[in-house]
Order: structure tokens, then sequence, then C-alpha cells
């Protein structure tokens, strides 16, 4: 048998470009759907019913108690649930915040079932509590850090946890020197974070829906524009083809 020619065994050098494959392709994977969609609309509801009760527009000593069952399903479970499922997604920012924020949820929820059954003593609001300032302590630092990582993701995002950051910063020094007027603004930041999140989170699930962004939200890039499609969603960096990192 003739040997094949040497010159013939090896193929010649491509000379496409090396992303060719970009203007082929238009197939995009998603593990997962959004998980922040989940998560952003419990945060909102458990944070909208304790902030409003915080700024003093409604309610009295006995609503955290009737509002921690929910805040503890929804605000809690329901929100850590979305947070795990992001590293899914591979989200690295939402599973922190949804995360901090569903364990937060769930372990408010435990608390008020505490006080409420006489095990651990409730300190009215205006009090001094340095225990549950040291809670948010903790949730303002690490709320910081997740609103600087949302500036790389939407102007929507970075305004709903800057606003959080911002409340649980007030709380801390609310609570810790049992300042009500400064309970009262934490309250009023933790509405707008609220307010911010059902707007993201609406215009998450819309984009979901109608396939194109209905709700602009801020997010970096042309396909933030209302009624613009994201044809650009392949990317090789980040694992393999066809697989789209993120929300």
């Amino acid at each position: 048998m003739r040997g094949v020619p040497a010159a013939a065994a090896t193929p010649p050098p491509s000379t496409a470009p090396a992303d060719v494959w970009r203007g082929r392709t238009r197939i995009v994977l998603s593990p997962v759907a959004a998980p922040s969609i989940l998560g952003l609309f419990g945060f909102m509801g458990a944070t909208l019913m304790i902030a409003g009760w915080m700024a003093g527009w409604y309610g009295d000593a006995n609503t955290p108690i009737v509002v921690a069952p929910f805040a503890l399903t929804f605000g809690g479970i329901a929100q850590f649930l979305a947070g795990m499922w992001a590293y899914k997604a591979r989200d690295g920012l939402a599973t922190a915040m949804h995360g901090t924020w569903g364990a937060f949820w769930i372990a408010f929820g435990i608390l008020t079932i505490l006080q409420a059954t006489g095990v651990v003593k409730a300190v009215p609001l205006g009090n001094v509590d340095v225990n549950f300032a040291l809670w948010f302590m903790v949730l303002a630092l690490i709320t910081a850090s997740g609103a600087i990582g949302a500036l790389a993701e939407s102007l929507g995002l970075f305004l709903v946890l800057g606003t959080l950051a911002a409340g649980s910063g007030f709380a801390a020094a609310g609570f810790w020197g049992g300042f009500r007027d400064v309970e009262r603004i934490a309250g009023w930041l933790f509405v707008f974070s609220a307010g911010f999140a059902w707007v993201v989170a609406t215009a998450m699930m819309f984009e979901g829906t109608f396939r194109r962004v209905i709700i602009p939200v801020g997010r970096f890039g042309a396909a933030n524009m209302p009624g613009r499609q994201d044809l650009d969603m392949i990317e090789y960096a980040h694992g393999g083809a066809g697989i789209k990192a993120g929300q």
C-alpha cells in the first residue's frame, strides 16, 4: 500500500479568526432559571414588612410575631435556597447576598419565636440591644462588599445592596445606642432597598418571559435597552461552549 504523503497527513493551519464560533452560534444554555428572581422577591417581601414597622408606619410590639413566619419562610428559606441555586448559575455575588440575608431572616424568625414563647426576652424598639446590633454590623460589612461587587453587574442591583448596607449600618447604630430616630432612618433605607429589589426582580422575570429587556435596570451594555436582546451570551472564558455564567 502506498503511504500517505507527510504533507497531506497534517491539515493546513486554519486562517479563520479564533472567535469564528461567535458568528455561527446562538445557543444559550443556563442550568437554572435566574435564582435572584425568587431571592429578590423573598428579600423584598420580608424586608418591606419589617422595615415599615421599624420606620414607625404601622404595628405594635406584636408585629414581629405575626410577620416572623412569613419572613422565615419567604425571606429566609426561599431566599437561602435561591442563594444555593445561584451556585449552579455560577453567580458568586447572588450566592453571597442571598445566602447571607436568607440566613438572617431564618435567624430572625427563630429569634422572634423564642421571644414570643418567653425563652428570650424581647427588647422593644428604642432600647439598647447590643446583641442585635452585632447582627447588623456583620450584615453591613458583607452587604457593603456586595454593593461594590454589584457595580460590575448593574446600577439597579447596586441600589438594592447599597441602600441595604446603609440601612444595616444605621440599624446597628440604632440598636447599639437605643436611638429610636436612627432606627427609623434604618427602616426607611430598608424600604428603599425593598423597592429597588422589587423592580430588579420584576425586570429579571419579565426578561425571562418576554426574552427581551422590558424594564432597564442599568445593566452595562447595549442589551440593557428596552426591546433589545443579548445575542452574545456564549462565554468560552467561563468554562465551555454554550455555557453562560451568571444570571
